[in-house]
């Protein structure tokens, strides 16, 4: 039963306990409960999370990136001091645009210490936007509108 439970989640990570409890059961056997299929993912180190939040890159960019790398694999210290580099960055005055956890004990849901103090309107942020190059780093400058 352990097996099967495991292959279930592994196969698909987003089934949740009530569609591994469907898929596992069988008329030999007892039925498990959600809880125990938790519990027996746990076990085995496979813990209900969040899932990372990435940048979709799609095939034909990642084809196009992995030919660009290996186009310029062969450059030396010479032909990458002819270019600059350069990113924009947003960093928040107040808080975090993510979900935050805490660990709390339970009934101390509004103790000072594990309270997270916002405030209205989010806070505000800043853009910026730098470069750099092999010899030196460029201004930072601040956006103001929207960057395209």
């Amino acid at each position: 039963m352990d097996q099967n439970i495991l292959r279930a989640c592994r196969e698909d990570p987003r089934r949740t306990s009530t569609d591994i409890q469907v898929s596992v059961t069988s008329p030999n056997e007892p039925v498990p409960s959600r809880r125990t299929i938790r519990r027996r993912l746990q076990v085995a180190g496979l813990y209900g999370q969040r899932p990372v939040k990435k940048p979709l890159v799609s095939l034909r960019n990642r084809k196009a990136r992995v030919e660009w790398g290996k186009q310029h694999l062969s450059w030396g210290p010479r032909e990458w001091a002819n270019h600059i580099w350069s990113d924009e960055s947003k960093f928040n005055l107040f808080g975090t645009d993510g979900i935050q956890w805490i660990r709390r004990p339970i009934g101390s849901r509004y103790a000072p210490q594990y309270q997270c103090p916002t405030v209205k309107q989010g806070g505000g942020f800043v853009m910026v936007w730098g470069c750099f190059s092999d010899t030196s780093m460029g201004p930072l400058k601040g956006i103001v509108e929207t960057m395209d």
